[in-house]
């Protein structure tokens, strides 16, 4: 097909889910539905499959607020290790000041 830009690559996505439907398909474009010459362009100019799908407008785009959450989880747990390691040392330190006496 020569060249591809960013708004071909959109447009590749749109006129094959309007084909699915017509074709009585009532799914999002795969990557096997295209040549891997348009799937290398679409992933170039939009991106990972579905962040693709977000861009031509096929897909509602998602929530970023898992990363976020996770993000607080990871460091909940961080802190509770570094009390419980606190903690610990603590413990060992007031057994050896009953060994010695």
């Amino acid at each position: 097909m020569g060249k591809y830009t960013r708004e071909m690559s959109v447009q590749l996505l749109i006129e094959k889910r309007k084909e699915l439907r017509e074709a009585g398909e009532d799914r999002l474009p795969k990557r096997s539905d295209f040549e891997d010459e348009e799937v290398c362009a679409i992933k170039a100019f939009l991106g990972p499959w579905p962040r693709a799908l977000e861009a031509a407008g096929l897909k509602e785009v998602r929530n970023d607020d898992r990363k976020k959450l996770n993000a607080e989880k990871r460091i909940r747990s961080k802190r509770r290790r570094t009390e419980a390691k606190k903690a610990r040392a603590k413990a060992e330190k007031s057994n050896k000041g009953e060994t010695k006496e």
